[in-house]
């Protein structure tokens, strides 16, 4: 992928994720545990939906940061359970890069190993807020590899927002929006989402403690 290419949809989609972000029209409520709320709205990118999930972290942003940005051989592979792998494929800049993930099997195994290649911004905002902003690309070097079913992620993010007048800790705003691909049963991936980012949290939480 060219650069400046690159640089344009990648800023794009950091452009939509601050539009979910700030949009609070149409979201359902599908969980809530441990102060961590899990909603959804359709996706208008593909025939699926949009997650959002929501938490406060016992922890200073550039901490939580320090546990969620993405970096090959990072601390995330240590504590996500939904990550086995993650790859700098391409550098293009400091803060722009192209990544492949790979994930296990979930659901008692009726969601087969996947892996994504994605377009990968880090964007850094005035009022201190961190994210990390993703949707898939394609890059010669990442072709459809034996043992994984390549997924599609459409804009999504993570934004660890800094709480006013509470420096110790951070509001965790997360977007999904992934197209697991393959022949799976809607409601398999409409009940693995909800668990899996509720888990998220928990699981950041207690690496965090750790």
């Amino acid at each position: 992928m060219e650069p400046a290419e690159a640089v344009q949809r990648a800023g794009e989609v950091a452009d939509k994720v601050l539009q979910y972000r700030r949009d609070s029209s149409g979201w359902k409520v599908c969980r809530q545990s441990n102060g961590v709320s899990v909603s959804w709205r359709p996706s208008v990118e593909f025939p699926g939906h949009l997650y959002r999930g929501e938490g406060v972290v016992d922890a200073p942003p550039a901490r939580v940061w320090d546990y969620i940005k993405p970096e090959a051989g990072g601390r995330r592979q240590q504590w996500d359970e939904n990550v086995t792998n993650f790859e700098i494929v391409q550098t293009i800049s400091d803060t722009l890069c192209v990544s492949r993930t790979t994930t296990p099997s979930a659901a008692m195994k009726l969601i087969s190993p996947r892996d994504f290649v994605d377009l990968v911004l880090v964007r850094t905002y005035e009022d201190g807020t961190i994210s990390s902003n993703a949707t898939n690309v394609e890059h010669p070097s990442c072709p459809p590899q034996p043992g994984y079913v390549r997924g599609f992620n459409h804009a999504c993010g993570c934004l660890c927002e800094p709480l006013p007048g509470d420096p110790g800790r951070t509001k965790l705003v997360t977007f999904f929006q992934t197209d697991l691909s393959g022949l799976l049963p809607r409601s398999a991936v409409d009940s693995f989402f909800p668990r899996s980012m509720a888990s998220f949290y928990a699981n950041l939480e207690q690496a965090l403690r750790g």
